[in-house]
């Protein structure tokens, strides 16, 4: 596998983080509106590590999300309009309107969900990535979760284990400094949370979450490192959470200069200044008008679809009674 990525695999990440950032924004004025239902937790500030994580992994790759999973599902390939539509709760949506915006699952694009539970989608993904290692394939899980998550139990379980059987997992840790409303500073005593991963035998990296490409390449050597059965991966992406937790959170504990630095540091920002000599300002700018209008549009369509029916939520998921192991 190469270890980094062509000019046009930068544009194409450029774009997806374009599609998220206009997703969040229109979900924070449709939950103004009430026309969402729950709080919307979103992800303005974080696409980059999502985006250029997945981008290295193929259909036969697994990922697991998170609580604030949307530049992950669309890093990975699941259609915007099913995004949109299953955050709306509609009929049409990749779960049929009944996932929410937190669940969202798509088998046919290895997408194994996101996750209410924080540091729920470790164990999954180190379940998964033992599936592989019995089935003898060559693909990889590669899983998702914040430095909240990283304090739980099951965190360190699933690592013990992973290291232990050398199962081919890359364990993402987006490290956007809050866990829920908490600073990191008062969650773990020490900063830099990748110096764990001595622990249970695997190598970590420290990556900037903010660059789509650093992102790239660190996935693309851990993923490399899981095909070859060499075992499982941390990779530490040093980020920033823009918005407040969810749409329900009043704020006032992120200060000002924080939010100041963090915006100069913005991932389409840092995406553009890379990308502008190879490409022009006039690409760029259409590229992110249409990942603006293909966002617009599959709101607006989202919109219009019917609700689902009471017999959808009665009848079991095609999930649970596929017949194929995943």
């Amino acid at each position: 596998m190469k270890n980094s990525p062509s000019t046009d695999e930068q544009l194409e990440m450029h774009r997806k983080m374009a599609v998220v950032r206009r997703l969040e924004e229109r979900l924070g004025e449709l939950h103004k509106a009430g026309k969402t239902r729950g709080p919307i937790h979103r992800c303005d500030g974080q696409e980059a590590v999502g985006v250029g994580a997945t981008a290295v992994l193929g259909a036969g790759d697994f990922v697991t999300s998170t609580h604030r999973g949307h530049a992950h599902y669309i890093g990975k390939g699941v259609d915007i309009r099913g995004v949109a539509a299953e955050i709306l709760g509609r009929a049409t949506g990749t779960c049929g309107g009944r996932a929410g915006h937190m669940l969202i699952g798509d088998r046919d694009k290895g997408m194994i969900g996101g996750n209410a539970i924080v540091g729920g989608s470790i164990p999954a993904a180190t379940g998964m990535a033992l599936s592989i290692q019995v089935r003898r394939t060559a693909d990889v899980a590669m899983c998702f979760f914040g430095d909240g998550a990283a304090q739980t139990g099951i965190c360190h379980e699933s690592m013990n284990i992973a290291g232990l059987w050398k199962l081919p997992v890359i364990f993402i840790l987006e490290h956007n400094q809050f866990g829920l409303t908490v600073h990191h500073s008062v969650q773990s005593p020490v900063a830099d949370l990748s110096i764990r991963a001595a622990g249970y035998a695997m190598p970590a990296e420290i990556v900037d979450g903010n660059d789509t490409v650093a992102m790239y390449r660190a996935a693309a050597r851990a993923v490399e490192r899981a095909r070859r059965g060499e075992g499982p991966s941390l990779i530490e992406a040093k980020t920033y959470r823009m918005q407040g937790f969810s749409t329900s959170d009043m704020g006032g504990y992120q200060s000002a200069a924080d939010l100041a630095e963090w915006s100069r540091r913005d991932p389409l920002a840092v995406s553009r200044r890379a990308l502008l000599d190879a490409v022009g300002a006039e690409r760029l700018d259409a590229v992110e008008a249409g990942a603006a209008g293909e966002v617009d549009a599959a709101v607006e369509e989202a919109l219009a679809a019917p609700l689902p029916s009471f017999e959808l939520f009665t009848r079991s998921s095609p999930y649970a009674t596929a017949p194929e192991a995943v």
